[in-house]
């Protein structure tokens, strides 16, 4: 038996250890999962109750096209259903669009370094991934766009960037989207999106008028705190959206997951409040980076990529027998470790681990 040729060196995604493994290897007790950029305060209590109350209904199938969710959707960004498209985390509406438009042989351009999905799933359809290295941790535009050729299908901004945390600026953005080609597709990830200050974010949702080949991906995962539920959505044009539902499989989100997102876009004071504590948690972490005098790049998200000035997986380990799960392994940043923002408590928790490993490997070294 033979696997599709393009498929037979993939690396399989790794994510972030779990904490029952790490205690369990480890013998420890409490253990501080700051690897995936998961919300440390929840979900909006309006979710659980939606969850509870679906739960009688588990049984039946789900709306295929996630109806209520659309309409609930749609209202929150003025866009129509038709302009929705609803997978298993964004991750999944990813795959679809590199299944819907991409061809063996064909290129896509993306950052190297970025979310290694983008990558993965244009590899699996045989295309060639054209990756242009980052500029300060941030998209180089220009460079992506001198890139594009007739082979060219889609462009993958990740904005902000995931691990750099890095945002590109609304004018940027515009000029950019301006001088790309009508053929190539613009995938626009702001899987934390939620976490930008407003005066950096780009209104994306109004250049959707603009730029029929612009696509963006959004997620229920980060500030919503529905990971475990995997829904997330990607925005477009009627027609680009239609042509990524003919390859959608049916009942791809479950009912629990289509009402727990539907109630929580419906509670922006809980996406307000987690906004405004994971401002605390960045100034809190990026002054005790400061304060040891280490290197970070400007976050934008919920999470911040930082120089170690170490092996990266040194740290790592250092940090996970103290139960602390960081992430590390960047190809380009052998010594940075991106770390989630928790609470304060888990924010001070891991700044004193941190200062220990730091510590050990000075004494050490």
């Amino acid at each position: 038996m033979q696997p599709k040729q393009s498929i037979v060196h993939l690396p399989v995604y790794q994510p972030g250890k779990p904490i029952e493994d790490v205690k369990r290897e480890l013998g420890l007790t409490e253990v501080i999962k700051l690897a995936s950029n998961e919300n440390p305060f929840g979900s909006s209590p309006k979710a659980i109750e939606a969850i509870q109350a679906e739960l009688a209904n588990i049984s039946i199938y789900p709306d295929s096209f996630s109806t209520e969710l659309a309409a609930a959707v749609g209202s929150y960004l003025n866009v129509t259903a038709k302009q929705l498209i609803f997978g298993a985390g964004s991750d999944e509406v990813i795959l679809m669009l590199a299944r819907a438009y991409v061809h063996p042989g064909d290129e896509t351009i993306m950052a190297d370094e970025t979310f290694s999905i983008y990558k993965h799933n244009v590899q699996v359809e045989g295309a060639v991934c054209i990756e242009v290295p980052l500029k300060d941790g941030t998209h180089d535009l220009p460079a992506m766009l001198a890139k594009v050729t007739d082979k060219t299908k889609i462009i993958w901004v990740c904005n902000p960037n995931n691990p750099t945390g890095t945002v590109v600026g609304k004018d940027e953005l515009h000029a950019f989207l301006k001088q790309v080609p009508e053929h190539v597709i613009v995938v626009l990830d702001e899987a934390y999106f939620e976490y930008v200050a407003e005066e950096k974010a780009p209104d994306s949702v109004a250049l959707l008028g603009e730029f029929k080949n612009l696509v963006l991906l959004r997620t229920f995962s980060k500030i919503y705190g529905l990971a475990s539920l995997r829904i997330g959505y990607g925005v477009g044009h009627p027609d680009v959206i239609h042509f990524i539902n003919q390859v959608r499989e049916p009942f791809n989100t479950t009912r629990v997951a289509q009402a727990a997102a539907t109630a929580s876009i419906q509670d922006q004071a809980f996406v307000a409040e987690c906004k405004a504590r994971n401002a605390e948690g960045l100034r809190y972490l990026t002054g005790e980076f400061e304060r040891m005098g280490l290197h970070y790049f400007e976050p934008n998200g919920n999470f911040v990529m930082f120089d170690t000035k170490l092996p990266s997986t040194q740290v790592f380990d250092g940090l996970l027998r103290r139960g602390i799960i960081s992430r590390a392994r960047w190809a380009h940043y052998p010594t940075y470790i991106r770390i989630t923002v928790g609470s304060q408590e888990q924010n001070e928790k891991f700044i004193a681990a941190l200062e220990q490993v730091l510590q050990e490997a000075a004494v050490l070294g």
